[in-house]
Order: structure tokens, then sequence, then C-alpha cells
């Protein structure tokens, strides 16, 4: 498959066949995923891979524990909090958006906190994908580290693409990180990033368009020989404000 083509046909699925990943096919993507770029070659990364029994086990503690939810169980402290506090207006209006399209197309409203709450419930049981992968690093690790995991991540999602395979990066996991530890036993002191389902995508599944900004909203171009469409405005912009201080 095309790089080009695995970036866009990449998408978060949250509904699989239950058709078995083979496992030569999830160690070549992940052996080839460690050619990632990392910060002085930290590669802070530590992953596992689960699929079968243990896999299973995993989404059966998940369930007991659900079930538990009406006794006050909210989940673990977090090591991590997955946004700030205060969002900005603009990505609040992103993250809200993404909440909308994304119950809407199950035919779930807003408003319909228990219809959301079961919709939700299904990243425990990941999405139906018969394998999934957990995403350490050392907890002393600080920022750049965490965007190494970041791009680490993105290179078995491209991969997995290029297999015919498909994701769900899932954070929501961060929520019960001991439960996890239970199943994977993580060394001391190493904080779960996320969780990721991987299998074959179901066709039947609704899947809501996710809009990403437009190029001229996050990029600027300050050559003016590197212009792309729509950008022309936004480089004159550029120019005159460069000039002028």
């Amino acid at each position: 498959m095309d790089v080009y083509e695995a970036v866009r046909s990449r998408r978060s699925v949250r509904s699989f066949l239950d058709r078995p990943v083979p496992a030569a096919m999830l160690a070549r993507v992940l052996g080839t995923a460690l050619r990632a770029p990392s910060g002085g070659n930290l590669q802070p990364w530590r992953v596992d891979a689960l699929a079968g029994p243990p896999l299973d086990a995993l989404k059966a503690m998940m369930r007991a524990r659900e079930a538990e939810l009406p006794r006050g169980d909210r989940g673990d402290p977090l090591p991590v909090q997955p946004y700030p506090a205060a969002l900005p207006a603009l990505y609040a209006q992103r993250l809200a958006d993404m909440g909308e399209r994304r119950y809407g197309a199950a035919g779930i409203a807003w408003e319909d906190k228990d219809g959301r709450a079961r919709i939700r419930a299904r990243n425990w049981e990941c999405f139906g994908a018969p394998a999934a992968l957990f995403c350490y690093l050392d907890e002393r690790m600080l920022p750049p580290q965490w965007m190494d995991v970041g791009i680490f991540l993105q290179s078995v999602m491209l991969l997995l693409r290029a297999e015919g395979l498909d994701s769900c990066t899932q954070i929501s996991w961060a929520e019960y990180h001991r439960t996890v530890a239970e199943v994977i036993r993580p060394p001391n002191g190493h904080v779960l990033a996320c969780g990721m389902s991987i299998g074959y995508a179901d066709p039947q599944e609704p899947h809501p368009p996710m809009p990403r900004a437009p190029l001229p909203e996050v990029v600027t171009f300050l050559d003016s020989t590197a212009e792309a469409p729509g950008t022309q405005a936004k480089l004159s912009a550029t120019s005159t404000k460069g000039a002028a201080t």
C-alpha cells in the first residue's frame, strides 16, 4: 500500500470482525515500527501485545469491574491527565464535535448519558478486536519522550494498514491501568500510555467523517516558492508581518 493511502485510510475503528490476526504479521509490524525516530535513541516505549486467552482474561476482568460501577468504581487515579483542565475553546469545540459525531453515528443523543456509557464501555472489549497492544513508558520520561512514543504508535498504525489491518488507539485504558497491570505485570515505575485494538474492520460499522483542520489553519509557509493551495493570503500576511518586525 502506498504510504499516502495508508495515511488517508487510517482511522479509529470501533468495530472489528471476529477474525484472528496472524502472530507473524503482528510481529512484522512491530519489528518494523521499531525503526521510528527517537530523540537520543532512547526508544522509550515498551509494548505488550495480547491475543487469545490473555486478552480474553483482561476483557473478563473488565466486565467484572464494570459491573461494580454502581458501587462507586470510577477508575484508577490517572498518572497523566488526558487533556488540560482548562481546554482552550478551539480544542474544546473539536472535542465536543468528535463526541457528537461518534455517538450520533450510533444513534445516541449527546444528552443520553446511559447510552454514551454503553458505547464507551465497548472500549474494554477492544471493540471486538482479537488483538491489542498496551504501550508503556518509564514514568521519569519527559514530554519529548511521550512525543517519541506517539511517533512509534503512528508507525505501527500505518504499517497495520499496509497489512490490511485496522486499529484504534485508546488512552481510555489508562483509567483502568491497575486492572491491565494484573494481566501484563509491567516493570515498576512504568506508566500505561494507551492501549490499541487491532484487527480487521467490520465493514458494517457506522463511520462518521472526522474532519481535519484545513491546511492554512495549521501550516504557515514562510517560503513563497513553496505555496500550497489556499495559502497565498496567509503567505502575504506573514511576509508583511515579518517585514514590520
